[in-house]
């Protein structure tokens, strides 16, 4: 069957406003058949977000923004977006306005919720928020730099007032001279280091044969020590308790009056024979002394010795 050059062209011209309005839907952000599901969301501030702008779920492009309308006097904002892909996620879900790079447009992201049961459907109104850019988050870190600048300046002025109320004139007199001390003391101190240095310099030979000697001395000891430790300790402790044991069985015999040490200082009568001997020795001496020759005498004709006479002086 032909068809007329009328049909054709009206179906030409058809196709044409179709394909049209197809491409005007397009391009504006809206598919007319588009079957994906319609979502909601509010802000005060877009932040630049335009129409068909991506939606990402975890940075998985997976629907596009379809219009963003005022929707108040006070100039909030209600944006659409379509989810094409089938993927459930909760009505808890936020829908976050965030940059996808540095020179890049705005984005939509949905920062997915656990709950599973509360199921957003097709419709729904989402929680919505805005990241913070890169210059609100440096801003953000600075304020409280800023504050504890501010505060550090503040408890310096004070710091500077109290200071200038100390300082007053006798004060900065006071510290003066006491710089001035204080460079004598340095003085000082540099003329007696001086003065050791030149010491030590002088006497460096008889320090070098000090530590010497003592080093030697320390090899000394370290070699009497070595032989100390080589002694049988045990054995010296041993012996020694023999001999303190044998001196106190010695004397405790003396004690109880055994041996001759024990009897002489324990028998009484032996004790007063031997006093008396001692004073007739005494007597026999004194009258050796005082008679000399009634006890040596020599004769060459045979004189009788004369008979020994008691001293008149004697007791006994």
């Amino acid at each position: 069957m032909k068809l007329s050059k009328e049909v054709k062209t009206g179906i030409l011209t058809l196709s044409s406003i179709l394909l049209f309005i197809y491409g005007y839907s397009y391009i504006k952000g809206s598919d007319i058949f588009d079957s994906s599901r319609i979502f909601y969301v509010s802000y005060q501030n877009v932040e630049g977000l335009d129409n068909s702008a991506r939606v990402t779920i975890n940075g998985l492009a997976v629907g596009k923004v379809k219009s963003i309308n005022l929707v108040n006097k006070e100039g909030g904002l209600i944006v659409s977006f379509s989810v094409d892909r089938e993927f459930n996620f909760s009505r808890n879900s936020i829908v976050r306005i965030y940059s996808s790079s540095l020179i890049g447009g705005k984005q939509l992201a949905i920062i997915l919720d656990n709950e599973t049961n509360n199921i957003a459907k097709s419709g729904d109104t989402l929680k919505g928020e805005i990241e913070k850019g890169m210059l609100e988050v440096m801003t953000g870190g600075l304020k409280p730099l800023e504050q504890k600048v501010l505060t550090t300046l503040s408890n310096l002025d004070s710091l500077v007032l109290n200071l200038t109320d100390v300082l007053d004139d006798e004060t900065r007199l006071n510290l003066k001279e006491s710089i001035v001390n204080l460079n004598q003391t340095m003085n000082s101190f540099k003329e007696a280091s001086g003065n050791l240095n030149s010491l030590i310099k002088t006497n460096k030979e008889k320090l070098n044969n000090t530590f010497a000697n003592l080093e030697i001395a320390s090899e000394n000891f370290a070699k009497l020590s070595d032989s100390l430790a080589q002694i049988e300790t045990g054995k010296m402790v041993k012996d020694l308790e023999n001999i303190i044991s044998r001196f106190n069985s010695i004397l405790e015999g003396i004690e109880n009056g055994e041996g001759s040490i024990g009897k002489l200082l324990k028998d009484d009568k032996l004790y007063d024979n031997l006093e008396g001997a001692s004073k007739q020795l005494e007597l026999l001496l004194e009258d050796m002394k005082l008679h000399p020759k009634r006890y040596v005498h020599f004769s060459l004709f045979g004189k009788k010795s004369k008979e020994y006479v008691k001293p008149e002086d004697t007791n006994n």
